[in-house]
């Protein structure tokens, strides 16, 4: 019954399966198996707000084909842990040396944080080195990562066709097209749910579902544009970023071990 409330119970009934202590309980005594189960296994607290869209021309599909983008795959990575007794996944990408980007509400509230480059088991224990609700956003230490960093973008236009990223539904790599919309200040919500707070984000138009948390919207020259982290919940398909901005602020600020705090929402 969980499984089935987590596939078609649409968000909040994900928030009730993910808090239930008789479940968590479950889960320790007899671990879900089977591909129904496995949702359990791996839940990815999305967020899905109502913000401005992007308004932009439709994505072209032949973006996935760019050489710059097939290249830039190589350094995206699967991001899974356990939060309040229950899996969490979403993605992430290599940054520096060491160091993995991906969103807040992936690894909030997580100990046993491990990056898989490319999707693939066992990955690399990691531990966050900057956590920020407000902006939704978290970098990761990677022991013995050796994937190449991708450059973030210095500049852009609203409506650059790009790449969407990641591994969605906790499934295997995966890439659609994409297109950027305007960077705005609006009223929202942070990485918990609270708010309103005031914050700018990144407006996209493309496919983006649960798992594209942390991943990448990449240009065609295989640059970082904005770091997904909500799908819209009404119109045509699309979703926010953290901004560039933001990003290349807090890798400039990575320090030593950071807390994670409570598990999401």
């Amino acid at each position: 019954l969980g499984a089935l409330a987590v596939q078609a119970g649409g968000y909040r009934m994900q928030l009730e399966v993910q808090r239930s202590a008789i479940l968590q309980r479950l889960n320790t005594i007899m671990p879900p198996s089977g591909p129904l189960l496995n949702s359990l296994r791996a839940l990815d607290p999305f967020p899905r707000i109502d913000g401005p869209q992007a308004r932009v021309a439709p994505p072209r599909a032949g973006i996935a084909r760019d050489p710059e983008v097939q290249e830039a795959a190589a350094s995206v990575v699967k991001v899974l842990g356990t939060a309040c007794g229950l899996g969490v996944e979403g993605s992430g990408w290599v940054a520096g040396d060491g160091l993995v980007v991906t969103n807040a509400h992936v690894v909030a509230g997580q100990r046993d944080t491990r990056v898989l480059p490319g999707g693939r088991e066992p990955g690399s224990g990691a531990h966050a080195v900057h956590f920020d609700p407000r902006n939704d956003l978290a970098i990761l230490r990677v022991d013995g990562l050796g994937e190449r960093p991708l450059p973030l973008a210095e500049e852009f236009e609203s409506g650059t066709s790009a790449a969407i990223l990641g591994f969605p539904l906790n499934g295997p790599f995966d890439v659609r097209p994409g297109r950027l919309g305007p960077t705005r200040r609006v009223n929202s919500s942070d990485a918990y749910g609270r708010g309103p707070i005031e914050r700018t984000m990144t407006s996209l138009r493309g496919l983006v579902r649960s798992g594209n948390s942390g991943g990448p919207l990449v240009d065609g020259e295989g640059r970082v544009v904005t770091t997904i982290f909500a799908a819209t919940t009404s119109g045509e398909r699309g979703g926010y970023g953290v901004p560039n901005t933001v990003v290349e602020r807090a890798l400039g600020r990575v320090g030593g071990a950071a807390s994670t705090g409570p598990c999401s929402r």
